[in-house]
């Protein structure tokens, strides 16, 4: 029997888990991520990964989940939030000390991919995943594989900019212009996240509320909190339009934090269309299945065929 190990390596923790062929977990185990060396952080992966070469007998398959990406041409990590491993050739080195074959991906793929390949979403040939929490990030699947583009960012949707629409929108005069982490200006890493839902609400209605009190009070039927959401859902409509026209996506799935918020399932199709060419079609836009365990999920499925 294969196993498949999937590592979600995260700024605070790295987990490790173990699936079956069916991506069923079988075993997980996490543990602080080390920041005092690069030596430590390459130690904490081969010991998870061994303690699971223990217990199942054989050597499993190894995918990285990663905050960031690997350089395809230079082979370099850029995971900012976890320094002692940024710049780093950890593929190779990881490569070396496990023996075996190790492959990595960005985190929103690793998403992206392991709802791809659940059973009920296999009928979906394309697949874009969009994670709507602290960020707004992407990930894309052809096929049951991974496409990660020439040097490995391909998926960046959320320092794509606000475009005419979204800026005619928010109020020419007006509109709240954020700056983003990867230093450019109006990214939609700060606008459709669960972050950017807050941070709009404090600029466009005045008052300072987290992404929770708002989706109540829309429930509630507050008038001003309704129209917030029906903008922001057109803002959404607009960004998520070009997306589509670019791809044509079969399905879309949703995860983070704000794709809680079920309205959006029921909106966003409605809103879709105006912002689509006349022959374009609305794909399926559904909430992730897997949750938290995406990461790992994913990882592991980097090996899947």
């Amino acid at each position: 029997m294969t196993y498949y190990y999937g590592l979600d390596i995260g700024g605070t923790k790295i987990e490790l888990a173990a699936f079956n062929d069916k991506l069923e977990k079988l075993y997980s185990e996490r543990v602080p991520t080390p920041q005092t060396s690069y030596e430590d952080w390459l130690s904490a992966v081969e010991t998870l990964v061994r303690h699971a070469d223990q217990k199942f007998g054989t050597q499993g398959s190894v995918g990285l989940g990663l905050p960031g990406f690997v350089n395809r041409e230079t082979g370099l990590a850029k995971i900012s939030n976890i320094r002692v491993a940024d710049g780093k050739n950890i593929v190779q080195d990881l490569s070396e000390r496990l023996e075996r074959e190790v492959r990595a991906e960005n985190d929103a793929n690793c998403f992206a991919l392991s709802e791809a390949w659940d059973d009920s979403n296999q009928q979906y040939p394309t697949v874009l995943g969009l994670i709507l929490g602290t960020g707004f990030g992407g990930g894309l699947v052809f096929d049951g594989k991974v496409h990660s583009g020439k040097i490995g960012m391909a998926g960046e949707v959320g320092h794509i900019q606000l475009n005419y629409h979204a800026l005619k929108l928010l109020g020419w005069d007006n509109a709240p212009i954020y700056e983003c982490g990867c230093g450019n200006k109006a990214c939609l890493d700060t606008y459709l996240s669960g972050r950017g839902f807050e941070m709009l609400y404090r600029d466009l209605v005045g008052e300072v509320i987290d992404a929770k009190t708002i989706i109540r009070r829309f429930y509630e039927g507050e008038p001003k909190t309704v129209k917030f959401v029906e903008m922001f859902i057109e803002l959404m409509a607009i960004s998520i339009g070009n997306l589509i026209t670019v791809l044509d996506p079969d399905m879309i799935v949703l995860g983070g934090g704000l794709s809680n918020f079920d309205h959006i399932y029921d909106a966003l199709p409605k809103a879709l269309p105006a912002h689509l060419m006349q022959n374009a079609k609305v794909p399926a836009i559904k909430k992730a299945i897997h949750g938290d365990s995406g990461g790992v999920r994913g990882a592991a499925a980097l090996f899947l065929k």
